[in-house]
């Protein structure tokens, strides 16, 4: 429960929530100083105004570059597989015939939308995100709706609200900052909770699955779930909108790059995979979309382009899609997942600066920054009205709106099913066009104080008794050349 920064107190519930929304905002990135992930560089980092619809469909790998990033070893790219990967004809028949029929209008505030039909029973439905399109709220509602669902016959089998673990080490990505990279075991562990499940229809959502890195790895997650049963759910949003979200969740994990700097990084420097390559792997929609299509087939993919101003619109969508009763899934407030101001993302920005250029360890950032003062300053302020946010400069939103206008007419070509409009993806919010120029981001202290305050409460909550020993990347030059002067010197007093 949200609450003013002067008198908010959380409660053991909400603290949990909360840990486990900034356990997935660590994993958003997914890169720590050791270990960085093989990301996309041809055609994932062609220049992102310029793709056309002849985009190879072979794949080739870069690694991940950052300044706290190191260096991966490369990924082998599958060849393409769409031909021996497609499901079963009966499925692919009773969803044409789904397809169809007339749909039955839904009417939602005093907006009206035609309901899909429902996919045919005992389908696995796979949602992958990506991230920023409405994936927290669906889990949290799937998560609080499980018991009622088995009634309907529908199963969540994740033993949480998401699996994120299970998708990181599929994807063969890293964990949070300082925490065990995921194992094979979380997959393993999700995949006897699916097939436990038997002949039910099922459901499982992870924003993560849209971080698989080449078609060997879509390959193994359709089949190890079933493939005559699994049908893909892509959400999508316009990318004006996703930009300003993403970029405060990267800082979340580390990033210390200014948002106009690292639109001009994202948008104008090729390869346009600096500092964060995973956000083209993530948003360029199209290819995403077109990297499950060629694996699952595209008569087993269901893009849902999400309309913001239809409030409960996604949650009816996911209702209709696994023939649950219009009102079951509720949206579960989860103030641990709301986005941070632009006085709050640089205040963390600069802490940022201060942490990496001091060399701390990874461990330290991801239990007192991420775990303490992001969360409970998360969980005790709420944002005022008059609060500065992001704003996207006018040459970043033409651009956005010139990639979502490519994306969507692309995605209308592949013959996947699309619920939504299209047109939604190159739309500009409106508060960027009329909104008042933004004030100037100035911290509160009372915010100021309550981020302090959750990174002391966790000091003295799990005291570090023994520090993370630094890497040699983590220690200077002049230090190294100090440290082994010492030991050279020990020796040579034992000869």
């Amino acid at each position: 429960m949200e609450t003013d920064c002067s008198t908010g107190h959380t409660t053991a519930a909400e603290t949990a929530a909360a840990e486990t929304a900034a356990a997935e905002a660590a994993a958003a990135e997914g890169t720590t100083a050791e270990a960085a992930v093989a990301e996309m560089a041809a055609p994932e980092a062609a220049a992102p105004e310029t793709a056309t619809a002849g985009t190879a469909a072979a794949e080739t790998v870069t690694a991940e570059a950052a300044a706290a990033e190191g260096p991966a070893p490369e990924m082998a790219v599958a060849e393409t597989v769409a031909a021996e990967m497609t499901a079963p004809e009966a499925v692919a028949a009773e969803m044409a015939a789904a397809e169809t029929a007339a749909p039955s209008p839904v009417t939602s505030g005093t907006r009206q939308r035609q309901r899909p039909r429902p996919l045919p029973a005992g389908t696995r439905l796979l949602h992958i995100g990506p991230h920023k399109t409405g994936t927290t709220s669906i889990q949290g509602a799937l998560f609080a709706a499980k018991d009622a669902m088995a009634g309907h016959g529908v199963a969540f089998p994740a033993h949480s609200r998401h699996p994120m673990e299970a998708a990181l080490a599929i994807c063969a990505r890293p964990g949070m900052m300082g925490d065990a990279r995921p194992t094979e075991g979380h997959w393993a562990r999700l995949l006897d909770a699916v097939r436990a499940t038997g002949k039910q229809t099922s459901v499982i959502s992870s924003e993560f699955f849209a971080d698989a890195p080449d078609d060997e790895t879509i390959a193994r997650i359709v089949d190890d779930l079933g493939r005559d049963r699994v049908h893909i759910l892509v959400t999508l949003r316009p990318l004006a909108k996703i930009m300003p979200s993403q970029w405060q969740q990267y800082v979340q994990n580390g990033l210390r790059m200014g948002y106009e700097d690292w639109l001009d990084h994202m948008l104008r420097k090729a390869p346009y995979e600096k500092p964060n390559p995973s956000f083209w792997r993530r948003h360029r929609h199209d290819r995403l979309v077109e990297r499950w299509a060629r694996v699952a087939g595209a008569e087993n993919i269901t893009a849902v382009v999400v309309d913001d101003r239809d409030r409960g619109g996604l949650m009816r969508t996911f209702e209709s899609l696994l023939g649950l009763p219009d009102g079951l899934l509720v949206e579960v407030p989860d103030t641990a997942n709301r986005s941070l101001t632009l006085a709050e993302t640089e205040m963390l920005r600069k802490l940022n600066m201060e942490f990496r250029g001091n060399g701390l360890p990874d461990e330290l950032y991801s239990k007192l920054v991420r775990g303490g003062a992001v969360m409970h300053m998360k969980n005790t302020c709420r944002p005022a009205p008059d609060d500065a946010r992001i704003v996207t400069p006018a040459w970043a939103l033409e651009a956005a709106t010139g990639i979502g206008a490519e994306m969507a007419e692309r995605i209308g070509t592949m013959g996947v099913r699309v619920l939504g409009d299209p047109a939604l993806l190159s739309a500009v919010p409106s508060a960027a066009q009329d909104g008042p120029a933004p004030a100037a981001a100035r911290i509160d202290p009372e915010v100021a104080a309550h981020a302090l305050y959750g990174a002391l409460a966790v000091a003295a909550e799990a005291p570090l008794e023994h520090p993370a020993a630094r890497t040699v990347h983590q220690t200077s030059s002049k230090e190294l050349v100090r440290v082994l002067g010492h030991r050279v010197l020990r020796r040579l007093k034992r000869t």
